[in-house]
Order: C-alpha cells, then sequence, then structure tokens
C-alpha cells in the first residue's frame, strides 16, 4: 500500500475513531446493548436488561400490539355478557361469528381473537412494553443528566477537523484574551459557556437548551402513564353502545354499578325532509334505589354521575314481549326494532333465550306500511335453533295475545317507545389526558428546543496570534447552521468588541 493511501486509510481511522469514541458526547446514546457486549459472555440479567432497553424490542412490541388492536377493529368483538357467561358466549357465537366467518370462526375463537382487548397476551405484551420504556427511561436518564451538568469540555484536534460544523481562524492577541472573546461570542449567542484551561491555551464548551433532552424520557414516561389509563379503564371500565331503555320502564345498567334509569319521556323533532333534528330523552337515574339525577339529555348533552356517561345515541319503537315455560319466566324485555328489511317495509327486532338454545326474530309492518300478512298492531315471532337459518316455527300475535312455540309461551304485551343510550365508565381516562398533556411537552422539547453545542479549542501561535477552532455536531438539527454562523460572527467581529 503506498503511503498516500495509507494516509488516507488513517485519516479515515481517525474521524471514525473521534465519532465513536465521543458518541456518548454528540449523540446522547450509547452503542446497541448487543454492540457493548459483544465478545464476552452476559449473565441472564445483563441479557433481559439488554433486551428491554433495546429500541428494537420496542418497536416489534408496538408492531405486534398494532396489529392486534387492528384485529380487534375489524373482528367482531364479543359483549361483556357474553364473556361472563358461557352459555351467553356460544348462543352469540353461533348467532354471529359463525354465521360471519364460516370455518375460520373455531380458529379465530381458539386464539382469543373475538375478546383480543382482554386475552393474557395483550395484557402480557401490554406490561412488556411499559416495562421496556420506563427501562429505556432509567437507561438513559443518567446520561441525560451528566451530559447538562458535567459536559465534555475538551475534545481531540481531530474533532475539530472533521465535525459536520467547523470552523478555524486566528485571533490578534494572546491565548487568555481569545480565550475570553469566544465565551463572550458564546454569551451573545444566548450559549451557557463553561471552560477549561488547557497546557497552552484553553478549551471551552457552549450549549443552549441543555435540559431539552429530558424531553425523550417525559415521552417515555407520558407513554407508562397513557399505558396506565388504558388498563384501568379495561379493568374498571365499560362501554354499553346499545342500551335500551323503553320509556316508563326501570332498566338494570349492571356492570356492577347499583344504577338503574327510567326514561320517564322522549320526544323527537325533524327537519322537512325527513331527517331527524333534536331528540331529547327525560332520563332519571337511580342509585342503590335512591334517585341521584334527573336530566334532560340528547346529543353532546350527556347526564354525568361520578365517572358514569349517560348519552342519548339512537330511538326507536319496541315490543313488550313474555316468554314463558309453565309457570316460570323465561324472558321478559322490551325487544327494540332495531332494524329494517332491505324494502324497507319491516322493522325487525332480534332476542335469544340461551338456556333454551334459541333466538327469535320479532317482525312488524314499518311505520306507513300496510301489509296484509301483518295488521296494524299485530306482530310476527319466528323461533330458530341458533346457529340454524331454518324456522322452527312462526307465528303472527296481536297485542295482548299469546302462542306455543317450541315448548314456550310467547305473549305480545304492547309496544312501547325507547331510548337508545350509550352508558359508558372510563376511569381511566383523567390518566390519559395527564399522560397526553406530557406526551405533548415532551414532544415540543425535543422537537422545538434542539440540544444544541459547540466545543472550543484554543491555542497560541508561534508569531503571537491565536488559533481558535470550533466544531459542531448539526445531527438532526438543520437549524444549527445559522446558529454557529452567528456565533462566529460574534466572536469575529473587532467593531461589536471594540463597541462594547
Amino acid at each position: 500500500m503506498s503511503s498516500h493511501a495509507k494516509e488516507r486509510t488513517r485519516s479515515r481511522k481517525e474521524q471514525v475513531d473521534v465519532f465513536d469514541s465521543g458518541v456518548d458526547v454528540l449523540d446522547d446514546v450509547h452503542p446497541e446493548p448487543e454492540r457493548r457486549h459483544r465478545g464476552r459472555r452476559t449473565n441472564p440479567l445483563e441479557a433481559v436488561w439488554s433486551f428491554l432497553i433495546s429500541m428494537r424490542t420496542g418497536l416489534w412490541l408496538i408492531l405486534i400490539l398494532g396489529l392486534l388492536t387492528l384485529a380487534g377493529t375489524m373482528i367482531v368483538q364479543a359483549t361483556p355478557d357474553a364473556m361472563a357467561d358461557p352459555e351467553v358466549y356460544q348462543a352469540w357465537y353461533e348467532a354471529g361469528p359463525k354465521q360471519k366467518y364460516g370455518g375460520w370462526a373455531p380458529i379465530l375463537s381458539a386464539l382469543g381473537l373475538y375478546n383480543v382487548f382482554g386475552t393474557w397476551y395483550f395484557r402480557a405484551l401490554f406490561a412488556i412494553l411499559a416495562i421496556s420504556i420506563l427501562a429505556c427511561s432509567i437507561n438513559r436518564a443518567p446520561r441525560l443528566w451528566r451530559t447538562a451538568t458535567q459536559p465534555r469540555i475538551a475534545m481531540r484536534e481531530a474533532f475539530f477537523t472533521h465535525a459536520p460544523l467547523r470552523a478555524a481562524f486566528d485571533l490578534p492577541m494572546d491565548a487568555e484574551a481569545a480565550a475570553e472573546r469566544v465565551r463572550e461570542g458564546l454569551h451573545k449567542a444566548h450559549f451557557r459557556g463553561v471552560g477549561e484551561p488547557a497546557e497552552a491555551g484553553a478549551d471551552l464548551y457552549g450549549d443552549k437548551f441543555r435540559w431539552a433532552p429530558f424531553g425523550t424520557v417525559i415521552a417515555h414516561i407520558s407513554f407508562i402513564i397513557i399505558l396506565l389509563g388504558f388498563v384501568v379503564s379495561a379493568s374498571m371500565g365499560f362501554r354499553d353502545e346499545q342500551f335500551v331503555a323503553p320509556v316508563g320502564v326501570q332498566v338494570e345498567v349492571g356492570h356492577d354499578t347499583g344504577m338503574a334509569v327510567v326514561a320517564h319521556s322522549f320526544h323527537d323533532d325533524y327537519y322537512e325532509n325527513g331527517q331527524p333534528k333534536d331528540y331529547v330523552s327525560d332520563l332519571e337515574v337511580f342509585v342503590d334505589g335512591q334517585s341521584v339525577a334527573r336530566q334532560q339529555i340528547r346529543v353532546n348533552e350527556p347526564l354525568i354521575i361520578g365517572d358514569v356517561w349517560f348519552h342519548q345515541s339512537f330511538f326507536g319503537i319496541g315490543a313488550d314481549l313474555l316468554v314463558t315455560e309453565g309457570d316460570q319466566e323465561v324472558f321478559k324485555e322490551t325487544v327494540s326494532m332495531a332494524w329494517r328489511s332491505n324494502d324497507g317495509t319491516r322493522t325487525i327486532g332480534q332476542l335469544t333465550i340461551p338456556s333454551k338454545n334459541l333466538s327469535a326474530y320479532i317482525v312488524q309492518a314499518a311505520s306507513g306500511q300496510v301489509l296484509p300478512e301483518l295488521p296494524a298492531g299485530s306482530l310476527a315471532v319466528e323461533v330458530y335453533r341458533v346457529g340454524e337459518s331454518e324456522p322452527l316455527g312462526v307465528q303472527v300475535l296481536t297485542q295482548g295475545q299469546s302462542a306455543e312455540l317450541e315448548g314456550l309461551t310467547w305473549t305480545f304485551e304492547r309496544n312501547r317507545q325507547y331510548t337508545g343510550i350509550t352508558i359508558e365508565r372510563d376511569p381511566g381516562s383523567n390518566i390519559v389526558w395527564v399522560g397526553s398533556a406530557l406526551l405533548v411537552i415532551g414532544s415540543c422539547l425535543v422537537f422545538f428546543l434542539p440540544h444544541r453545542r459547540v466545543w472550543g479549542r484554543v491555542r497560541p501561535n508561534a508569531d503571537g496570534t491565536t488559533r481558535v477552532m470550533l466544531g459542531a455536531p448539526n445531527k438532526r438539527d438543520p437549524g444549527m447552521e445559522p446558529v454557529f454562523a452567528e456565533l462566529l460572527h460574534h466572536i469575529q467581529d473587532d467593531n461589536a468588541q471594540r463597541e462594547r
């Protein structure tokens, strides 16, 4: 190899060595743990720690959780009641997923994908992600503290010849005066300036926004707080989007709230084109049998009791239906006529009786429709075996009439207007709001207040002048270049110095 080639190789190696040796200073990050420990054996605790603080671990966890969340939004999810009762779950499974997904249905069920957010593996991945984020914060914070409070001041000369932003010039003064000139320039450019004497001359360091890198720690902590909020909401909260409150009937809220509601009245207004203009429910809430609140609720005007929210959601007509087996009451609820037939002539409601493995469709003529097979004030009861498409029996009933189907007595008591309410308890929402605020603060610190640093090297020349060398990294900070130019101006401008 020629001497010139050797020199170039040496120069490139020196450049690499400079930035590798100073990676803690220039990038505020250590190499990946696996790189640090390469070539020597690690104990299990070190291996676990390296796994937790690895960026690769965090990215994989976020990717997997993202895919599971996507699955949870695309695949129909079981209701809380279905997850609490195996019989109800089986009836729900036969009527819904089995019909929709066919041969995939049992596979999805075995994987727990009908209750993604309640599966053990989803919660375990969430926990590992939280621990990983916390470990990264713990690993990073001491290094950021040292950088902010005890920065490295002296840099080798090779740094100043290879730094992304660099300048070298002579000042017509001795080294002490030149060092003071650099300090004053740093101050005018709004840098914190610190220095230390060298064997001949001085080494200097300046920075601004030195605490801003802690924004990453704040952001990491905010993720943990947000995750905690989601865990609290998932474990202690609920959201019932299909709660039906028939007018004049007290209905239990459930979910261990001890609450019940009564819709005393319902009123709806319409535009000329027939679209709903406003719909209002006069809602009263009871806790343990005692009335605690009464309010008119409408869209965007919920009733709030503690951490439970009652939102006006939908409305319609329901049918009071009683199903008995001998003297035993099997079903007694208002069945909401929530769907319309494809031709718009019929309204349809649906109910299930898990103990008998039966489901039933309740069919009435839609408002304004005249159907010979469904006279005004009547309805049809179609009874099916869960999961089957052929009816076991069909019977048209008028108000007050009963009929025998599949060993049960079906009685149509009356039609009743109902209001549909979304009931939500989200105890973790305030925690999520706190975490979100911290995330915004941390992100603003990182992106809008970048930690800007510059190093200076002052050495006397043989002719009585002083050589000043400045260098600064500008990784991920394009705004550093004009700041560096401003600093040079303050140091090199003799007139400005004299005026001072």
